[in-house]
């Protein structure tokens, strides 16, 4: 057996990989091509010490043997990697060239391990996250090669060699160490270590001890301060993944001991997250790039204006979804395995509140977000932020004996902290390959020119087309340059069909960062999940679900931009303020329709039928015709209160009659 072997493997890997990640983010010494190949190096180390090939032959020694050969083979094409990029090896270089200066003449042993790499990442991520990513990359591989054969339907191209997919994917910086592999290395990982370091002082469960009495109380209070926080966090740093990787340290548990499944924890979190740019007055980067584009020009207020309702609503529906989803969380009784495991988690998480609080180890918690929290406000990077706070955390700790970490325990949490990390290392790696056929493709730039021509006489369609071209783009790109590309070529085809200039651009805007939450790159989602150890696509699908707001507002505002405070065909004419009320006298219950019809539960748990209904419902009052309220629309109205009705008397009759 060499399950022993292994344990002291994976401390020594995870040990250095959280040295190495400390170091090189605040004080870079290697190329950066080179940096992300170390990191990829560890990630998949560890994936293969950790994840056997299958369940079922864990114990079988032969499985062991090829778990340590694998570890072998990923060194190998990595360091063959950094030895080719670092100047350090300049006498080991072929031709007497880096790797990047041979693109488009790689030499054979380059390619050679550019299809080993290729192939260890997929078998690393299918091991992690399972087979739905590995075979989505296959697929845009697939349509790389074999572009010239496809119809004119699905963006043909003019095909590439395998030699120029491999090269253009793994052995340069568009693909595998590309973008998403970067903002994991730079932003995400060093967060997961600060929760380690906090989870093993006990300062977290003394933290959640106490939040689940003081809000005992309110349905599901702990997940609505993770929401109010993760809100407040995105506006300051305008990265869903640097958001959710800071507040998702602490939110996530705490919503736990709400009684929410990981899943659903961490599905809250990157959806609040995703939000975040969204709120004013900081609004991340997108404010200041409107500011330049918007045509005729706009002032910073009026931007700022302009975000408040749509933040509110948006942060509403969080709210009650949170809210909805505690309730069915306590009316429903476990039936399945998947409840099973909720179960489970909340009689854990009603255990745990049981327990003495330290004023102490409460102090220690609050006191390293405080720290966090105020270098982030000063200007410092997160990564600089985070540096600094696991030291002070440490030190902190030292003063009293049950919260002292020793050596072994520091040993611990680094290895920890690398588990935790394999799923965001191996995901963002093989998203790279997406991002990279993307790119080789053009098509990032085809899919929304080809759009235009169909969308020049119908703003529905250019709406729905304009949305799907933000989330292909919101895939590779951050939300900031999704946001830049697309407005660059799309908003003149809203514009010309009559919609208000600065609704059209904050459409725009608002589809980049739902790209965070929409699968299957939902790099938000991947961050959330790494530090809730659940799986990543199930956090995906439900961060998309919670999310769902982010997609219905949109057009909501485009049809009605008094929800932007704005009249109707005017950036710079105010809207009349009781145009304002009206919109929201029709979104606002919209908005509570949308959430118990995601959340299933209103009053009471809600049967498939009756959350069709709903959320129809919704869709109708957040959409009126050609900008107007139709009689259609009061009827939605009417019918909603009818139903709110029927079910708060339901429930109230149930529970006479329990009684």
């Amino acid at each position: 057996m060499l399950k022993p072997l292994f344990h002291k493997l994976q401390t020594g890997f995870g040990v250095a990989l959280c040295l190495f990640v400390t170091a090189e983010v605040n004080y870079p010494r290697m190329q950066p091509h080179a940096a992300l190949a170390l990191f990829a190096l560890f990630g998949l180390v560890m994936v293969f010490l950790q994840k056997p090939l299958h369940p079922r032959f864990a114990e079988r020694t032969w499985s062991q043997v090829l778990d340590l050969v694998l570890v072998v083979a990923a060194i190998a094409a990595m360091a063959y990697l950094i030895v080719q990029t670092e100047p350090v090896f300049k006498a080991w270089w072929f031709d007497g060239r880096p790797l990047g200066d041979r693109a488009g003449s790689e030499v054979p042993m380059d390619l050679w391990m550019g299809f080993l790499g290729l192939a260890l990442l997929f078998e690393g991520t299918r091991r992690a996250i399972g087979w739905t990513l590995p075979i989505l990359s296959s697929s845009f591989l697939a349509y790389a090669y074999w572009g010239t054969r496809l119809p004119d339907f699905m963006f043909p191209h003019r095909g590439y060699s395998l030699e120029r997919i491999v090269s253009q994917t793994f052995l340069h910086s568009q693909g595998v160490f590309g973008p998403a592999l970067k903002v994991m290395f730079t932003f995400v990982f060093l967060f997961v270590l600060f929760g380690a370091v906090l989870e093993k002082t006990g300062a977290t469960k003394d933290l959640i001890r106490l939040a689940q009495r003081i809000f005992g109380s309110s349905r599901g209070g702990p997940a609505k301060v993770a929401v109010a926080a993760s809100g407040l966090m995105g506006s300051l740093s305008g990265s869903a993944v640097a958001n959710t990787a800071t507040t998702g340290t602490f939110t996530i548990p705490l919503m736990r001991s709400a009684g929410f499944p990981k899943t659903f924890a961490a599905a809250i979190e990157a959806a609040s997250s995703s939000g975040g740019a969204l709120v004013p007055p900081v609004m991340g980067a997108g404010a200041y790039m409107m500011l330049e584009l918007v045509s005729p020009q706009v002032s910073f207020l009026q931007i700022i204006q302009a975000a408040l309702i749509p933040a509110f609503l948006y942060y509403l529906a969080l709210f009650l979804l949170v809210h909805f989803l505690a309730g069915r969380f306590e009316a429903e009784p476990p039936k399945t395995k998947t409840d099973d495991e909720a179960q489970e988690e909340m009689d854990a998480a009603a255990n745990l509140a049981q327990g003495p609080i330290s004023v102490f180890k409460v102090s220690l918690f609050l006191a390293s977000f405080v720290l966090l929290i105020g270098m982030l406000i000063a200007g410092w990077t997160p990564f600089r932020s985070v540096t600094v706070a696991v030291p002070v955390v440490i030190v902190l700790a030292l003063f009293q004996s049950d919260t002292r970490l020793s050596f072994k325990d520091l040993l611990e949490v680094m290895r920890t902290t690398a588990i935790q990390g394999i799923p965001l290392i191996v995901a963002a790696a093989c998203v790279g390959v997406i991002i990279g056929v993307v790119t080789l493709t053009g098509l990032g730039i085809k899919f929304p020119g080809m759009l235009i021509p169909l969308a020049e006489n119908n703003l529905l369609a250019a709406l729905l087309l304009m949305m799907g071209a933000s989330l292909v783009l919101g895939m590779g790109l951050p939300s900031a340059v999704c946001y830049l590309l697309l407005a660059t070529l799309m908003s003149p085809v809203l514009t010309d069909l009559g919609v208000v200039p600065l609704a059209a651009h904050f459409f725009i805007f608002y589809f980049g960062l739902m790209s965070m939450v929409t699968p299957p790159v939902a790099l938000a989602a991947y961050t959330a999940a790494s530090i809730a150890d659940t799986d990543v696509m199930k956090t995906g699908w439900a961060a998309f679900r919670f999310a769902f707001a982010g997609f219905t507002l949109p057009f909501a505002f485009i049809l009605r931009p008094e929800l932007l405070l704005l009249a109707p065909g005017n950036d710079h004419q105010p809207a009349a303020w009781g145009s304002v009320a009206l919109a929201l006298f029709f979104c606002i219950p919209a908005i509570f329709a949308l959430s118990a019809s995601l959340a299933g539960f209103w009053f009471r748990p809600l049967n498939g039928p009756m959350r069709a209904f709903l959320f129809s419902l919704a869709l109708l009052l957040l959409a009126p015709e050609s900008g107007s309220l139709g009689p259609w629309v009061w009827s939605a109205a009417v019918l909603l209160a009818v139903t709110v009705g029927y079910l708060a008397f339901g429930h109230r009759n149930q529970r006479i009659e329990t009684a």
